[in-house]
C-alpha cells in the first residue's frame, strides 16, 4: 500500500468518524465495474441499438440508472484506466505519449506513487480483484497485485499485442499470457472463451468473498478483452446476433453481466452491491464491421469528437439507485474514485490533485444536476477540447485511431451539445464570448497541470 503517513492516518481517521459503521452493511456496499473495451456509445440495445440484442444490461438500466453524457478518461486503452483506477487525468500519471497506448516492448506502467481505486477500498477493508484485461504495466512491477489488488486473473494487454516478429530495433511480441496473480498460467489462451472464464472468476471471487466473511465487502473491477479485434466468440456464442461477430461478442458480454446480477440476488447481496458498467472508450470504426457504433455522435475511438469519449455508463444498486432513471447530468470514468471512496467510507488523496467528483448525490437521490461541470478532452499528452456545460470547444481534431494527423482550429469550434451531440454545426461566431470563456478556461487549466514523467514512450 503506497500511502503517506499522514494520508495513511486521514484513511483510519475516515474509517472511524466516516458513513462506515460497523454492522451497517448498507453503509460500505460491495462495489462492481464491469468495463468494456471499445464499446460504442451506440452498441446497446437500451442506447439505441437496432439489432444488438442486449437484455440483460437493458434490464440493468431499468433497474438502475443510465447515463446520456458519460465520459471515459481518454479516447485510448491505457491513459482511459489510469484514469479510471486514480481518478486522475492520466497525464498526471505520465500514461500519455507518442505510442498512445502501452505494448510488449514497453517498459513503462502505473507507477508506483500513484494511488489507486483498489488501494484505497483495501485500506478500508474491502477485499479486491481485477478480472480481465489490466493494460497498465505487464512488468511485475506494475501488476494489479501491486496496486491494490489482491487478486488478479487475465491478460496484461490487448488481445491483438502477439506474435509479431521483431521489428524496429524492438523485441518480438510473444503469444498472448494469460495471468493469475504474477504468474503466467497459458499462453495464445482461446480467446472465445476469454468472456465466460473472465465472468466465470468474477463469480467464484464473489462466492468465495461471501463464504469467508460475508460482513467483509468486495471490490470487483473487470475489464473485458472484448469487444477489441480481433473479435471471437464461443461456439454457444456464435452466430447467434443479427449484428454479426460483433454482435455475438456484445451480446455474451451481456449474458455475463446478467450471471453476475444474478449471482448477487442468489447470495442476497444484490441490495448491497453497486454495479457500474461502461467502456475505456469508442468504437474502433476503421475495423468497418468488427467494430461498434456511436450512434449520432461524431467518430469513435482515438478521436476527441464525442464519439470518441462518450460511452454507456449504467449504474445499478437495487434498493438505492432509484428505478428506471435516465440521467443527463455529466458524468466521468474519473469521478468513480471519489464517488465510491465517498460510499465505502474510505479517503482519497490530499496530497495530489484529483480530476473526479462525488456522483452519490447523483444516484443516490437522482440529482439531475451532478458536480462535473467541466471535462477536459486529451488525445496523448495534448489538450484537444473542453466542454463545459452544453458548450464543447475544439482546440484540434483528428478523425479517429490511426488516421491523417490532426487539424488545428483557429478559431476553435464550438458546438452546443444539447442541441447538436453530432457535433456538425459550428456556432464559434455566434459565440465570441463563450468561446473567449472557454478559452480562458484552458489557460487556467494548463497553468496549474503538473504532467508526470512519461510512462508510454
Amino acid at each position: 500500500m503506497k500511502l503517506t503517513a499522514p494520508l495513511a492516518c486521514t484513511v483510519l481517521l475516515a474509517l472511524a468518524l466516516g458513513p462506515a459503521v460497523a454492522g451497517d452493511e448498507t453503509a460500505r456496499p460491495n462495489l462492481v465495474v464491469i468495463f468494456c473495451d471499445d464499446l460504442g456509445y451506440g452498441d446497446l440495445s437500451c442506447y439505441g441499438h437496432p439489432t444488438i440484442h442486449t437484455p440483460r444490461l437493458d434490464q440493468m438500466a431499468a433497474e438502475g440508472m443510465r447515463f446520456t453524457q458519460f465520459y471515459s478518461a481518454a479516447p485510448v486503452c491505457t491513459p482511459s484506466r489510469a484514469g479510471l483506477l486514480t481518478g486522475r487525468l492520466p497525464l498526471r500519471s505520465g500514461l500519455c505519449g507518442r505510442r498512445r497506448v502501452l505494448f510488449p516492448d514497453s517498459t513503462g506502467g502505473l507507477p508506483d506513487d500513484e494511488v489507486t481505486l483498489a488501494e484505497l477500498l483495501s485500506s478500508a477493508g474491502y477485499a479486491t480483484a481485477c478480472i480481465g484485461k489490466w493494460h497498465l504495466g505487464h512488468l511485475p512491477q506494475y501488476l494489479p497485485t501491486r496496486h491494490g489488488f489482491d487478486y488478479y486473473f487475465g491478460i496484461p494487454y490487448s488481445n491483438d499485442m502477439h506474435g509479431r516478429p521483431a521489428q524496429n530495433n524492438r523485441p518480438a511480441w510473444q503469444p498472448l499470457p494469460l495471468m493469475r496473480n504474477e504468474e503466467i498460467v497459458e499462453t495464445a489462451p482461446d480467446q472465445g472463451r476469454l468472456t465466460e472464464r473472465y465472468t466465470d472468476e468474477a463469480i467464484g471471487f464473489i462466492r468465495r468473498s461471501i463464504d469467508a466473511d460475508r460482513s467483509r465487502p468486495f471490490f470487483v473491477y473487470l475489464p473485458h478483452t472484448m469487444p477489441h479485434v480481433p473479435l471471437h466468440a464461443s461456439s454457444d456464442d456464435s452466430g447467434r446476433s443479427l449484428r454479426g461477430l460483433y454482435g455475438d461478442v456484445v451480446e455474451a458480454i451481456d449474458r455475463g453481466t446478467g450471471r453476475i446480477l444474478d449471482t448477487l440476488r442468489e447470495l442476497n447481496v444484490a441490495e448491497n452491491t453497486l454495479v457500474f458498467f461502461s467502456s475505456d472508450n469508442g468504437p474502433w470504426l476503421s475495423q468497418k464491421l468488427n467494430g461498434g457504433s456511436a450512434g449520432c455522435l461524431r467518430d469513435g475511438k482515438g478521436s476527441t469528437w464525442e464519439g470518441g469519449m462518450r460511452e454507456p455508463g449504467i449504474a445499478w444498486w437495487p434498493g438505492h439507485v432509484p428505478e428506471g432513471q435516465v440521467s443527463h447530468a455529466m458524468a466521468s470514468t474519473l469521478d468513480l474514485l471519489p464517488t465510491f471512496c465517498q460510499l465505502a467510507g474510505a479517503t482519497p488523496p490530499t496530497d495530489r490533485p484529483l480530476d473526479g467528483y462525488d456522483l452519490s448525490a447523483v444516484l443516490l437521490k437522482g440529482d439531475r444536476v451532478g458536480p462535473r461541470e467541466i471535462m477536459y478532452f486529451y488525445r496523448g499528452a495534448e489538450l484537444f477540447a473542453v466542454r463545459r456545460g452544453p458548450w464543447k470547444l475544439h482546440l484540434r481534431t483528428q478523425s479517429g485511431y490511426g488516421q491523417p494527423r490532426p487539424e488545428t482550429h483557429d478559431p476553435p469550434l464550438l458546438f452546443h451539445l444539447d442541441r447538436d451531440p453530432g457535433e456538425s454545426f459550428d456556432v464559434a461566431k455566434n459565440q465570441p464570448q463563450v468561446v473567449a470563456e472557454l478559452q480562458e478556461l484552458i489557460r487556467q487549466h494548463q497553468a496549474e497541470l503538473r504532467p508526470g514523467k512519461n510512462q508510454l514512450d
